[in-house]
């Protein structure tokens, strides 16, 4: 998700929304399950799996969050999390020792890919986030899309080294107390993600994301002011809303864009990360412990959710102590 550092300022654009958009984003919402809460429970015989939804960049609301969930860290067999330390010092080595892996040297790059107008506008959000015209030109599709989800903000406070999200806060207070990290996926997944996608749908990933990108500070506090809402799936069906009037593309192609951002973002990843749960949770169950796993909210609702995959296997969902109540 979309950070917005203290200090970032912006303007949560959910909260002026015009009546006929809200009562939109209102009925798909409530159509989704699990649509609202960061804390839930789930048990299956003697296995327990505490989970908490987390954001992933600098919130001061952050700190107390995750004091509160020290006493849930400390009795836990293990902290699951999308990635652990190791697996995100391989990434950093592979990307600075292979360029090629965010970097297309071959062939057109965006700006003739694109063409001049979207990619003036990339070019000009690349330039705000500190990124020269030449990198942008040959940067992979799923690559600068990333880049356009980061606030410009944002990465200079996180430059200057702010403490960081909720996934990393919870790492450390783990490692302090001596409870194992496990990493739910490989290293290399973020760089696999969008592997065959349709040069078309690639380049509309980009143009998707500018509406975002120009207007950075007021959609990182819309995602922020949301989380800490317990608002999660109104993040989702708000970035559809808005892209229907502020992309340029019709609302087929931000529809298919959407559910391609879905399946590849959320759907098979979730589908991926029950396996380890059950395993993890059940080990810790011989030692009468449940695990904590802690990752992104957005994987939490939907019929194809962490949430409902769990159900559909057995497991009892409740939810938990409202978390950021709890840190208040």
């Amino acid at each position: 998700m979309m950070a917005a550092p203290a200090g970032c300022g912006g303007r949560d654009l959910m909260a002026v929304l015009p009546a006929d958009q809200r009562a939109a984003l209102d009925k798909a919402v409530a159509e989704t399950p699990y649509a609202r809460g960061i804390r839930w429970t789930a048990r299956r015989g003697a296995a327990r799996i505490e989970i908490v939804g987390t954001y992933h960049f600098d919130d001061p609301r952050l700190g107390p969050l995750a004091r509160s969930l020290e006493p849930v860290l400390a009795g836990a067999g293990a902290l699951l999390v999308e990635a652990g330390p190791e697996e995100e010092k391989t990434l950093r080595e592979a990307m600075a020792r292979d360029p090629a892996l965010v970097l297309d040297q071959d062939g057109p790059g965006l700006p003739e890919r694109l063409g001049p107008a979207d990619w003036v506008a990339l070019s000009a959000a690349m330039a705000e986030r500190g990124v020269p015209p030449a990198m942008a030109a040959r940067m992979r599709p799923w690559f600068a899309t990333t880049i356009l989800g980061l606030s410009p903000c944002m990465l200079a406070q996180a430059r200057g080294g702010r403490e960081p999200g909720l996934d990393h806060r919870l790492i450390d207070l783990a490692r302090t107390q001596g409870v194992p990290v496990i990493a739910l996926e490989p290293w290399d997944t973020v760089l696999t993600l969008f592997d065959a996608l349709d040069e078309g749908d690639a380049l509309d990933m980009i143009r998707a994301a500018l509406p975002a990108a120009r207007l950075a500070d007021d959609y990182a506090r819309t995602t922020i002011e949301a989380y800490v809402r317990g608002d999660i799936r109104a993040i989702w069906e708000f970035g559809r809303l808005d892209a229907y009037g502020a992309s340029g593309l019709d609302r087929a192609a931000v529809d298919r864009q959407q559910a391609i951002a879905e399946e590849r973002l959320m759907t098979r990843r979730n589908a991926s990360w029950i396996a380890p749960l059950t395993a993890a949770a059940e080990r810790a169950a011989a030692q009468g412990k449940p695990v904590l796993a802690a990752f992104g909210a957005l994987h939490l609702p939907g019929e194809d959710g962490v949430l409902r995959r769990l159900e559909r296997e057995g497991w009892t969902i409740e939810p938990g102590v409202a978390a950021l109540d709890a840190a208040r």
